[in-house]
């Protein structure tokens, strides 16, 4: 019997969303019981962190920053996920370069992750959605200019899905043996 899996998660724009659900799709079909939490409709308490066998985040990033939903719950339960398997995905557009997908080269979850004083058993950044047509005028515009200084698309009329869905289930593959899941 696998240990129950607590997936949080915190979304800008629905894409991070879509990871979460395929996570936990992959962690049930490996035998997880999976409990799924939007971290911007509800925080966890305590008692809930504390029950949990293993632990999930999954955060978007917002002009480099983790969103706030998922900085407050780490912040507030960092001693609870200091003891526990803990995961933790990083979704931003830096991860479309595959050397930028690990704890050690992604900036943001190496620093995240340093100033909230944890070391995830499972630390990854994944790649996320551009979405130019559906950005107002000035996410659309800072956008660009991000992706101009990174070498990336600027097209503004284009949408591109840049997740490595493999990735994703290489990802909830580990998750599922750290919590000791018989079909993983």
């Amino acid at each position: 019997m696998s240990l129950p899996v607590s997936l949080y998660y915190a979304s800008h724009d629905g894409h991070t969303r879509r990871i979460a659900a395929r996570f936990a799709a992959r962690l049930r079909e490996a035998g997880c019981a999976v409990a799924v939490t939007d971290l911007a409709d509800r925080q966890p308490d305590a008692a809930e962190v504390t029950a949990a066998g293993v632990v999930a985040v999954i955060a978007a990033i917002r002009y480099g920053h983790h969103l706030p939903p998922a900085r407050r719950m780490v912040t507030a339960h960092r001693a609870r996920l200091a003891g526990k398997p803990l995961a933790v995905i990083s979704v931003n557009l830096t991860a479309r370069k595959p050397e930028k997908r690990t704890l050690q080269s992604s900036v943001y979850l190496r620093k995240w992750m340093a100033r909230a004083g944890l070391s995830p058993a499972v630390a990854a950044a994944v790649a996320g959605r551009l979405d130019y047509p559906r950005y107002g005028w000035f996410d659309r515009l800072m956008i660009r200019l991000i992706m101009t200084l990174t070498k990336g698309p600027t097209d503004p009329s284009r949408t591109i899905e840049f997740t490595d869905w493999d990735q994703v289930d290489g990802l909830a593959a580990e998750i599922a043996r750290l919590a000791g899941a018989d079909g993983a």
